[in-house]
């Protein structure tokens, strides 16, 4: 073109920039953008669009979001297309802010949001874990008459199923399945996941079910889903349905993983069959899989549910695991073993292990403890945890009111966390110093979805028992409060009978 006197416009600039986006380096593509004014070429919405992607696919996004800028300060019309590139790189670069805000902008300007606008940002809002705005978006979009595609339901069930909106989840599922789109096994295994986190389990059935019948080998279950599967039933303590699921895997050819052995487990825990965690156990030691630190946490999780006569089972298999923390169970369980020594011991398997189970370890053991009537040495822990900052703001002050707060604690780390937080208080009564006017217990209002029960249910139970003065607060759900004269009066009342 150039040897033969053709004058490049802004189709051949487009086409050449495409080109570069499409398959040469991710420079390329700005570098001929910046040969255009050269040209005598001034870059359009398409131009820019272009541009814009080509940056943000190679990840610089700042160059992209400048071109924008840019673009806008020329004056130039903002189109949808320009609008969805900006927004996807905004998402990409984790500034899902920045891609509402692009979202907002384009409709106050006039712009009408097409298609790929629309499922652009139901994807970035689903990955920035706002499902609220997604339904919101959802039913704009079909108030303005967009009809959906595939893609958007996609969007829809990614976001759902990560926040756990199982009801919109399943509503989606079975429109989509209504409509006989494609549903991939990814998908399939992300609303089993959260049908395993939230209880569902008739729902999880029914996606099994239709993943069996699939005529597609590419929707048939792998070993992620029968994973999801047998956590369902470990969480419900169904043995013959987590068994059951263990035999299909094996048949449709997959081994089973530390994942798969840890469900298994913590459901012959929960079912109280010993001997078949043992057994379980062995199945991974056969397999030669190395057991890790969540692994290890199951095992602890097993152990405090234990009966007495058969802890050795369990703690013989936790020793097997991890001989560090083999050898705390082993000072906790045995009486004589001095708590100081205890302490040492599970300050040193805290301190190592990774950060996402410190707090179940230090739940799980103060369990344990409580379950042995040990509270010596689950008064020892909590400190141990406290000191590594396990447990942050358990306790707060103000002028009106003291609280304890034990939400995220299990039963055995709550109660020994109060019968710390209450011989601190007949502490500062002994030496003279005045309670607040108000002291309240906050222990959160949520359930265990599969129990049914939560620590505010066992809470309150445990509070009748010691008579304490602490009463459920109506106007506030998952808190016990009292006064500091009943409060003065019951403890200086318990330390009495206690002498």
């Amino acid at each position: 073109m150039m040897r033969d006197g053709v004058r490049p416009d802004n189709t051949t600039f487009s086409t050449v920039i495409s080109s570069a986006r499409a398959c040469g380096p991710p420079g390329k593509a700005v570098e001929w953008f910046e040969k255009m004014p050269e040209a005598g070429c001034s870059p359009d919405m398409l131009t820019y669009s272009v541009v814009i992607d080509a940056c943000g696919r190679a990840g610089n996004a700042e160059m992209a979001l400048r071109l924008y800028d840019r673009a806008r300060d020329e004056r130039c019309q903002l189109d949808p297309v320009i609008c969805a590139t900006v927004m996807k790189v905004h998402s990409t670069s984790g500034n899902f802010d920045g891609a509402l805000n692009v979202f907002e902008e384009m409709k106050a300007v006039s712009v009408k949001p097409n298609l790929v606008v629309y499922n652009t940002v139901l994807d970035a809002m689903g990955r920035a874990m706002r499902p609220w705005v997604v339904k919101t978006i959802h039913r704009e979009m079909v108030s303005q008459q967009v009809q959906p595609n595939r893609a958007t339901y996609c969007c829809l069930l990614q976001a759902y199923t990560r926040a756990r909106y199982g009801e919109d989840a399943m509503v989606v599922y079975r429109v989509m399945k209504d409509e006989a789109m494609d549903i991939d096994v990814v998908l399939y295994n992300m609303l089993l996941s959260m049908c395993a986190d939230i209880g569902y389990a008739e729902e999880a059935e029914e996606i099994f079910r239709d993943m069996k019948t699939s005529m597609d080998s590419r929707f048939k279950p792998d070993s992620w889903t029968y994973s999801s599967m047998v956590t369902l039933y470990s969480c419900t303590g169904n043995v013959p349905g987590a068994e059951g699921i263990l035999k299909e895997m094996k048949e449709a050819g997959f081994k089973p993983n530390i994942f798969i052995l840890t469900s298994l487990i913590r459901c012959y825990g929960k079912a109280e069959c010993t001997d078949d965690v043992v057994r379980s156990f062995g199945m991974l030691e056969d397999l030669k899989i190395t057991p890790d630190d969540r692994f290890c946490g199951c095992l602890l999780t097993v152990a405090a549910d234990t009966p007495v006569e058969e802890l050795g089972k369990v703690g013989d298999c936790i020793d097997r695991s991890n001989a560090q923390l083999g050898a705390v169970v082993k000072l906790l369980v045995d009486r004589k073993a001095s708590t100081e020594s205890f302490k040492e011991a599970a300050r040193a398997i805290l301190s190592g292990v990774c950060s996402v189970v410190k707090m179940p370890y230090c739940n799980c053991l103060m369990d344990l403890c409580v379950n042995l009537g040990q509270m010596e040495k689950a008064c020892a822990l909590l400190d141990a945890a406290l000191q590594l900052d396990i447990y942050s703001n358990v306790q707060t002050r103000t002028q009106v009111q003291w609280s304890l707060h034990l939400r995220g604690l299990s039963v055995g780390a709550a109660l020994t966390t109060l019968h710390v937080w209450m011989n601190d208080l007949y502490t500062t009564l002994q030496n003279g110093e005045e309670l607040p006017p108000l002291l309240g217990i906050h222990t959160g209002e949520g359930k265990n979805m599969y129990s049914g029960k939560g620590l505010v249910s066992v809470f309150e139970s445990h509070l009748k028992e010691l008579d304490v003065p602490f009463h459920a607060a109506p106007d506030k759900a998952g808190w016990f409060l009292t006064t500091s004269v009943a409060a003065k009066h019951w403890l200086e009342a318990k330390k009495s009978s206690e002498s």
